[in-house]
């Protein structure tokens, strides 16, 4: 299966986030390590518009058979049309068939190869059209409260029957951590959007689910890499 990574030169949160030093490597090479040696992905390419990224990424053995154009690398492009133009070139260029392929976001450099294959073989046991990885919420939808002008606070409504349970009395609810994304190309073109009522979930334990969007993020994941480093 072929492996997307997305990896644009801009980021308002942080910027240069991409080639940022993390315990001493570029945080994209992190992503790209854990898709060359998934043994479920057999081609990795990276979509960027930073030379920068592309000669990084061509040394470490990933594919980079176009600079991505400007119109898919402002902050206001769309993730969809991103995947679509990389897939579609990747079919033109290779001649190959794409019926669904992995986008895996540099953001989440936490996420291993074991993670990768065990998504994918799980998505191959469900037979399932699209997968997503996911984190447990921390905090039960039912508590969620909207807060009135005259500061009066009320129950937002999801899950409002179970708003006076303890923890333990609610429902499991699970967030889209940006991890993994298994993506069917029809469905992506037609209907845009990764999920359908079969969309299957990759659970995965939230140390290992954060996405780096600001220095915060960051700073975190290098705590937990070095902890990491430590306790092995």
């Amino acid at each position: 299966m072929v492996a997307i990574i997305p990896a644009r030169e801009g980021s308002k949160g942080l910027p240069g986030k991409n080639v940022k030093l993390l315990c001493g490597k570029p945080l994209i090479s992190y992503t790209i390590e854990a898709a060359l040696n998934a043994d479920e992905i057999n081609r990795v390419i990276v979509t960027t518009d930073s030379m920068e990224i592309a000669d990084l990424a061509k040394k470490m053995g990933a594919d980079v058979p176009f600079i991505r154009p400007q119109y898919l690398a402002e902050d206001n492009s769309s993730a969809i049309d991103v995947y679509l133009h990389s897939a579609k070139y990747v079919m033109d260029c290779y001649g190959c068939s794409m019926k669904s392929f992995v986008v895996l976001l540099p953001t989440a450099p936490l996420r291993d190869k074991e993670d990768i294959d065990k998504a994918i073989k799980i998505w191959k046991e469900k037979k399932a059209i699209t997968l997503v990885s996911v984190m447990e919420a921390e905090t039960p939808a039912s508590w969620y409260y909207r807060m009135k002008e005259d500061g009066s606070i009320k129950n937002a409504g999801f899950d409002i029957d179970n708003a006076m349970d303890n923890r333990q009395g609610n429902a499991r609810y699970y967030i889209p951590n940006g991890a993994i994304y298994i993506l069917n190309y029809d469905l992506l073109k037609t209907k845009r959007t990764y999920y359908t009522e079969t969309t299957i979930g990759y659970i995965m334990p939230r140390k290992k689910s954060v996405d780096i969007d600001n220095i915060d993020d960051f700073k975190y994941v290098e705590y937990l890499m070095k902890q990491n480093t430590l306790e092995n």
